[in-house]
């Protein structure tokens, strides 16, 4: 029986620091990942791709604010817009190294949970990096909230309600069943606000779904069996930027379960990786994986002399962090 890996690639993996964001740019970085997940299909996966979107959907915002001559468009349809375009650059990515037609991208609905008290923060970074000055300025302009990430200097940040359903999964594993590498859920999917007092979908909310969430929600909703989330630093580290900063190799859920109840992993960067890690593990997922595209083959094997952090569902008496 073939075995199915979700992976949850970033935003910033296709719009890398210190990039505009070009088209060419965005094509020459898929290609980069194209090859990585190549690898994991040639280790016998079969591949599901999330994407994230979070700088290119912020940038189509800075687009439609900055005229007048057309209409400006909410932001779950710009969610739908990046959805497409990239998916495109992926798909073609993919098929110049597996050859056309091995890979399809669907545009994705998900129904999010508006009732969970983080609904009501903003959260998701978006779009460009600014100074404090601009950035204080665009949000007395605009009635952004910005905030400062990564230490990169200060982004605008949105809603982000965690995923609850998927509407297109019967679609998705129809295509994964028919040997297709799926791009599924790109940005989290087009966030959909349930009906009051119903389960069906009402209309779009103001939002922009965490991918990490979205793709542990679509890996579970599979039965996949590893969960892939592809960052910028090969490992997850605790007390990053201390001198008593240091990586994670293998852990245990537990292990990785008790570092984010310490606060090691911040709600804007790691936490919700392993969070979804964490979900992913507990509701029957076998591996999850946190790394960076040129460590995901080995770590995902198990294979090779440098690997980034596997997380493990089963408790080793020896204790596995290394």
């Amino acid at each position: 029986m073939s075995k199915t890996a979700v992976i949850a690639l970033g935003g910033n993996a296709l719009t890398r620091p210190g990039e505009s964001g070009t088209c060419e740019e965005m094509q020459a970085n898929a290609r980069e990942m194209a090859a990585s997940v190549d690898a994991i299909i040639a280790a016998g996966w079969r591949v599901v791709l999330v994407h994230g979107n979070g700088p290119q959907v912020g940038n189509l915002a800075l687009q439609q604010e900055s005229t007048t001559l057309v209409p400006a468009q909410p932001l779950a349809i710009l969610n739908a817009m990046t959805q497409g375009a990239l998916g495109s650059i992926i798909v073609r990515a993919i098929d110049e190294v597996r050859g056309p037609g091995s890979a399809a991208a669907l545009v994705t609905h998900v129904a999010v949970d508006q009732s969970d008290p983080a609904s009501a923060v903003p959260t998701k970074p978006i779009g460009p990096f600014f100074d404090p000055a601009q950035a204080e300025r665009l949000a007395a302009e605009r009635g952004w909230t910005v905030r400062p990430d990564s230490g990169r200097g200060h982004r605008r940040v949105v809603l982000s309600p965690p995923p609850a359903q998927i509407l297109e999964i019967r679609a998705i594993r129809a295509l994964v069943d028919a040997g297709l590498l799926v791009v599924a859920a790109g940005g989290g999917g087009v966030p959909l606000a349930p009906a009051p007092g119903g389960r069906a979908p009402a209309g779009y909310a103001e939002a922009v779904i965490d991918k990490d969430r979205a793709a542990g929600l679509l890996a579970t909703r599979l039965g996949a069996q590893a969960l892939l989330l592809v960052t910028a630093v090969d490992r997850v580290r605790l007390d990053f930027g201390t001198p008593r900063e240091r990586a994670l190799g293998t852990v245990t859920a537990e292990e990785a379960a008790r570092h984010l109840a310490e606060g090691q992993f911040p709600p804007g960067s790691m936490g919700p990786k392993v969070e979804a890690a964490l979900r992913f593990l507990r509701e029957g997922g076998q591996l999850a994986v946190i790394t960076t595209p040129a460590l995901l083959a080995a770590t995902v094997t198990g294979t090779g002399p440098e690997q980034g952090t596997r997380i493990e569902p089963a408790t080793s008496p020896a204790g596995r962090s290394r």
